[in-house]
């Protein structure tokens, strides 16, 4: 009787059973993963645009804190005025970046005296499951996220989230 080369239909079977039993442990870490890292995306981004907001501030002080996230970017090439500051990059000041929405709202003024920034999942559950933000008062702030949240629209709403740790 002549032997046969490869495998037989039953070793293959336990090996694509091992294979799928190894990516059932494996793919909800990643998405975790992936969540965490969207979510530290989204709180340093809250932190350039609150940095980018005092910037403004301090270049036009007669306007006060930048009216939306649009006005402290622009296209490149980029001719900074009050319009488009040229502060942030043009990806951010789109308003959404890694599985996250950003706002940025000025209040008061002219010139305006108090900002609110924020961020909050694109996709709860999925790209990110909590929001940020950051008032005039600069301290970082979170809350456990729902699907369907926004950003933060004022700086009540904001202060009202718990500090982030």
């Amino acid at each position: 009787m002549k032997r046969q080369n490869g495998f037989s239909l039953i070793e293959l079977l336990i090996v694509v059973a091992i294979i799928l039993v190894i990516a059932a442990i494996a793919i909800p870490n990643l998405l975790r993963a992936r969540i965490s890292a969207n979510e530290s995306s989204a709180a340093a981004s809250v932190r350039k645009i609150a940095t980018a907001e005092v910037a403004y501030t301090t270049t036009y002080p007669n306007v006060g804190y930048a009216a939306a996230i649009a006005n402290l970017g622009g296209a490149n090439p980029c001719s900074p005025n009050s319009v488009t500051a040229c502060i942030l990059d043009e990806v951010l000041t789109t308003g959404l970046k890694s599985g996250y929405q950003f706002n940025a709202l000025s209040f008061g003024g002219p010139p305006t005296t108090t900002f609110v920034t924020g961020a909050a999942p694109s996709n709860f559950n999925i790209t990110g499951v909590r929001d940020f933000c950051i008032t005039t008062d600069g301290v970082l702030r979170t809350n456990p996220g729902f699907a369907g949240a926004a950003p933060p629209p004022d700086v009540a709403t904001c202060q009202a989230y718990a500090l982030a740790q």
